[in-house]
């Protein structure tokens, strides 16, 4: 219990911590999706960090620094409504992860594809054996250990995420102050978007899907050296990083590409193709796709083991077989990770079997979303239930306004993910998904079979499933 706890020793700064955030969303890779909307992405970019980004950052702190034992969303949400529902939201959370590995992973085969034929960007084979063969990299490297797997990521985030994002944003600069024809108009009625049809504003997923993840990030805040002044500080400082970069990033791709021809999967590289061209920098193409790469396979790495530690917590508690809680010599769930690997593998078979590389990222990604949405639900559902289920419970960081304030910040949450929802069974009028009936009941069964999963699996529970293992903590 939160109140409990040993005394913690707070060494984080605020750099610190939004750093921290801007490693783990800030990513170059989010830019392409969101570019589709031109230059009203501005307003879809600042609209998604207030109705969600905002509202997700300051529940999950509420949370993480309430209750910070191993688990994450299973202990909050168990904690509110009880293990099958904790189940279900850290099964939800796991599962979407495994369906968005393949998209970041198609990101890096078609970066990758720029190191030797921007074509293959394109090819369905050349993406499917670049995808299996990163993911199967960073599993056996967070195999290793999360010493390795940290290392990766840092050095990765680093070389990878700041130094060619910002490359792109200073050329896009460049390109716009010397006159360079624009492919967007920059005027206040390209602004502001039409929001009259669901098939144009369907995007707005993606760019949610761009700002999730404070919630693993979430569980640093109570080691912020003053919680309730400097949490809310490191917040706004690393929204307005990820937010303001992203925005300069995704007009700068905006700018050059035409929005029909921008591919979701590798517009960033399309984008740095245009400007090296017109500067006669041609040689730098392959350096900075290898950076690309290596910074996306460097989150790919991070979010590898988050969520399957998160499930961990669940098979020690008695809701997956015991089999399921093994753990090698540096405490990493093994099985659980070689099952990843598995279903991974085989679920981006869909790069097959639909009509283009975009198309396949695209409807992964809905299917990411509507799964991430229902968790997120239960993340600010069970942050309100707490304030009335655990009121005594000490949070370093607390939301202000008492539980008017919670239901204002997390009710704004439930909101905008309903909304989000909703839409994204449209398919986009952007790009071609093939049949809408196989669009539309791709995500509906996609969404009812993870969503029931947790309950079938406990259908075939055993009493000897919450036996506890001796070496296993609380």
């Amino acid at each position: 219990m939160g109140d409990s706890s040993p005394k913690i020793r707070r060494t984080l700064s605020v750099f610190t911590l939004a750093m921290i955030n801007m490693a783990a969303i800030g990513s170059v890779k989010n830019w392409p999706v969101t570019a589709e909307y031109g230059f009203s992405s501005i307003f879809y970019l600042l609209l998604a960090a207030v109705i969600f980004f905002i509202p997700v950052s300051l529940v999950a702190a509420e949370l993480a620094t309430g209750w910070p034992k191993s688990g994450g969303v299973f202990v909050w949400v168990k904690e509110a409504f009880g293990h099958r529902t904790g189940f279900l939201a850290i099964w939800l959370l796991w599962i979407e992860n495994a369906i968005w590995y393949p998209t970041i992973l198609s990101f890096i085969a078609a970066t990758i594809a720029y190191i030797f034929d921007p074509s293959l960007a394109n090819n369905t084979t050349f993406t499917l054996s670049i995808i299996l063969v990163s993911f199967w990299g960073a599993t056996l490297a967070n195999l290793l250990g999360m010493k390795i797997s940290g290392w990766i990521s840092s050095v990765s985030v680093i070389l990878g995420t700041f130094i060619p994002g910002g490359l792109i944003i200073i050329l896009g600069l460049v390109w716009y102050f010397t006159g360079k024809p624009l492919q967007i108009a920059m005027t206040w009625d390209s602004l502001i978007p039409n929001m009259g049809s669901v098939e144009q504003i369907v995007f707005f997923t993606g760019v949610l899907l761009s700002l999730c993840g404070m919630e693993m990030s979430a569980i640093h805040a109570r080691d912020v050296k003053h919680p309730q002044k400097d949490y809310p500080k490191a917040i706004l400082l690393s929204g307005l990083l990820i937010i303001g970069m992203s925005i300069l990033g995704v007009l700068a791709i905006s700018s050059v590409i035409p929005q029909k021809q921008i591919s979701l999967v590798a517009g960033s590289m399309q984008a740095f193709s245009y400007f090296v061209n017109a500067y006669n920098l041609k040689w730098m193409t392959p350096y900075i796709a290898l950076l690309i790469a290596l910074g996306a396979f460097g989150s790919l790495s991070t979010w590898v083991i988050g969520p399957t530690k998160g499930l961990l917590a669940a098979a020690r508690s008695g809701d997956l077989p015991p089999y399921f809680r093994a753990v090698n010599k540096e405490g990493v769930p093994k099985r659980l990770l070689l099952v990843q690997a598995i279903f991974v593998s085989l679920l981006s078979l869909v790069f097959v079997f639909m009509p283009t590389v975009s198309s396949a990222f695209w409807i992964l990604s809905a299917v990411v979303v509507q799964l991430y949405l229902v968790m997120y639900i239960l993340l600010f559902s069970a942050a309100i239930k707490l304030r009335y289920k655990r009121p005594k419970i000490e949070r370093p960081y607390k939301i202000p306004g008492g539980k008017v304030g919670m239901w204002a910040v997390a009710g704004l949450g439930i909101l905008s993910s309903c909304f989000a929802m909703v839409i994204g069974f449209f398919p986009p009028a952007q790009i071609e998904t093939g049949s809408t009936l196989f669009y539309v009941l791709f995500l509906i069964l996609g969404v009812i079979l993870a969503s029931f999963a947790p309950s079938i699996i406990l259908l075939f529970q055993k009493p000897g499933w919450k036996k506890k293992l001796g070496h296993e903590e609380d």
